[in-house]
């Protein structure tokens, strides 16, 4: 029952005190994939955290020790050779769950309503800045339900006027290249 307390108290206090130096000093000058520490041994330099990482390896002693306290208190499984190994997996499916969560988090917080830019090709836009003859204008196109504008070039060098449908042909750097659509 004394190691499920301490790994219990162990638990909580280092979540506590991560949470509040995070809070005080940022927490991101770390070690771990991408220089966070909450990353663990991750560095595919994708959003999420490993199972090593310290706020999932917390998750997993936190509730070894309480998972433990519970068990010991139960008469079937208060024997030490009982609860430990229910303790242990009870600790690492919560782990596993919470990794799990905090993955779906980090996997939505980092979409973008930026659309992808390969999928413009062949779309149309509305010029909403004229066009000037070997010059530069603006378009303004939908993508997901979402406006954006971008700078665009007529593909033949000549001017287009506003309010003209254009069809984009190709994207070179941040410049769209456009043609009139008949």
């Amino acid at each position: 029952m004394t190691i499920y307390t301490i790994c219990l108290v162990l638990g909580l206090v280092f979540t506590i005190l991560s949470a509040v130096a995070g809070h005080l000093f940022g927490g991101h000058d770390s070690v771990g994939g991408g220089g966070h520490a909450e990353a663990g041994l991750d560095t595919d330099g994708m959003p999420g955290m490993s199972f090593f990482s310290p706020t999932i390896l917390a998750s997993f002693i936190t509730a070894f020790g309480a998972s433990g306290i519970i068990l010991s208190e139960i008469r079937a499984t208060s024997s030490v050779w009982v609860s430990a190994p229910i303790s242990f997996f009870d600790a690492f499916f919560l782990a596993l769950g919470v990794l799990w969560l905090f993955n779906l988090i980090f996997k939505k917080g980092q979409s973008s309503s930026e659309g992808c830019v390969a999928e413009l090709i062949g779309k149309t836009a509305a010029i909403i800045s004229p066009i000037p003859a070997n010059g530069v204008g603006e378009i303004s196109y939908v993508q997901f339900g979402s406006r954006y504008t971008a700078p665009a070039r007529d593909e033949k060098g000549g001017a287009i006027p506003s309010g003209q449908t254009v069809k984009i042909t190709r994207i070179v750097g941040t410049q769209f290249y456009v043609e009139t659509v008949n």
